[in-house]
């Protein structure tokens, strides 16, 4: 595959090729995540069994690069991660653009990529930042409780206390790992889990939160670190996503030795083609041009 320089209607135009394949063999899916694990937590995560099976993995190498693609489908709602090249992302996006609605992550470079296929909501910048046993430093000045399915009400109450719907299910609860507070004989902050691998050695620490007349008080900060702690036990690497505007939180995560690892974008994001018709009809043309090549072949117009 070679770059070419073509003239149409007077301009100069380059043309980028990308052969784009699906890929559904987990070993060779890990080779590609495990060099960024940090970046890449959530998505091995997806590796393990019950999970990995509502997956979609997509791998291109061309002209610029290589890019990576995951669609998945959970309990929570659908989602889209990338990495690599913007470029090879977007070969594949062009053709496999994924579900009508999910929600993406990604970084800074390539939002130009999900733009193309995606009209995007509530983009929001964020950092990531991990954490391994020997950095780690605990709080233990509040005292934190075991939370499972059995409190999913009251766990429900309190992550609905601003106004916003809850739909958390026992099962998502005893899945992960969540911790909480107990203040005035209610549950006033929690910490949990949006994966957790022990096959890969990785989880993922989110869902924080503290009633709003109970801030200030540290309680979500130890509710993080008994989650975190609990992690470390089995997983190599902890991470968490955080906003870089939230200073106090930012603050309180360093404390308890997470260190910024890299930045990334998460974003509501609906597809501009809702019936999916111009993403059917460019994969069958990929996919006749890509026969030679065990794959699907894309061109990018730029």
């Amino acid at each position: 595959m070679a770059e070419r320089d073509v003239r149409w209607q007077g301009a100069a135009r380059t043309h980028l090729d990308y052969v784009v394949q699906q890929v559904r063999e987990r070993e060779r899916i890990r080779e590609l995540l495990r060099p960024r694990i940090e970046y890449t937590a959530y998505a091995l995560g997806q590796l393990e069994p019950g999970l990995f099976e509502r997956t979609r993995w997509f791998w291109a190498r061309g002209d610029t690069g290589t890019g990576l693609v995951l669609h998945s489908r959970g309990g929570l709602g659908d989602a889209t991660f990338v990495m690599g090249d913007p470029l090879a992302v977007s070969a594949i996006l062009s053709i496999h653009p994924g579900p009508s609605h999910t929600y993406a992550t990604c970084q800074p470079q390539h939002l130009d990529a999900l733009q193309e296929v995606y009209r995007i909501a509530s983009q929001q910048p964020m950092i990531r930042m991990a954490v391994t046993a020997e950095r780690f430093q605990p709080a233990s000045a509040v005292h934190v409780v075991a939370l499972g399915g059995v409190d999913i009400r009251r766990i429900n109450s309190l992550y609905s206390t601003e106004g916003g719907p809850s739909y958390y299910i026992p099962e998502h609860i005893d899945a992960g790992v969540y911790r909480g507070v107990i203040a005035e004989g209610r549950l006033v902050a929690i910490a949990g889990t949006h994966v957790v691998s022990r096959q890969e050695g990785v989880a993922v620490v989110g869902n924080v939160f503290t009633h709003p007349g109970f801030r200030g008080r540290g309680f979500a900060t130890a509710a993080t670190s008994a989650v975190t702690a609990a992690l470390l036990k089995t997983c190599s690497y902890v991470v968490l996503t955080v906003d870089p505007k939230n200073l106090p939180a930012v603050a309180a995560y360093e404390r308890l030795g997470f260190q910024e690892v890299c930045q990334l974008v998460e974003a509501s994001a609906a597809r501009r083609d809702p019936a999916g018709l111009g993403g059917v009809f460019r994969r069958a043309r990929a996919a006749i041009r890509g026969r030679k090549y065990d794959g699907a072949f894309v061109t990018l117009r730029r």
